[in-house]
């Protein structure tokens, strides 16, 4: 359960939010441009979106405000944390589309697969244009929140 003071708004928490939801309103459509086409998404942008708000508010703004060095590695962090949940929540998703397919021998087969389905799509979006995007969105975003931490308490 998150501390009252996570939940408190700030406009470093805003911010940091907003930050990384724009991120993934950038980098979902380069992530479903290498998937096979024809290839249903579904809420895919919206939970990214989602995503981002949520570590935005959570792991960057109650981070903030402690100097530019740190706001950049706050920034790489809060992308590497959302880029986590971004690539875990489909393979969770995949899962569980398989095993209505009775794909599994047995819910640990399932819950194993989830990893290897993270991981698949992890490799898929290790392509130059999307690390790109990832990386300077992250130091933007973590420069950013800084800067609105030290201007609006």
């Amino acid at each position: 359960m998150p501390r009252v003071s996570q939940l408190m708004p700030s406009a470093a928490n805003l911010v940091a939010a907003l930050c990384l939801a724009m991120l993934a309103v950038i980098v979902t459509p380069q992530v479903k441009a290498l998937f096979p086409e024809g290839t249903y998404f579904g809420n895919f942008t919206r939970t990214n979106v989602i995503i981002g708000l949520v570590v935005g508010w959570f792991v960057m703004g109650k981070r903030a405000g402690n100097g530019m060095t740190a706001a950049v590695n706050n920034g790489v962090t809060g992308v590497l944390v959302a880029v986590f949940w971004a690539t875990f929540v489909p393979s969770v998703k995949q899962m569980f589309s398989l095993a209505t397919r009775h794909r599994y021998g047995g819910p640990f087969e399932a819950l194993a697969d989830i990893f290897r389905i993270a991981a698949e799509y992890g490799l898929m979006i290790l392509v130059p244009n999307v690390l790109i995007t990832l990386l300077v969105g992250a130091v933007l975003a973590g420069i950013i929140t800084e800067i609105a931490a030290r201007n609006w308490r």
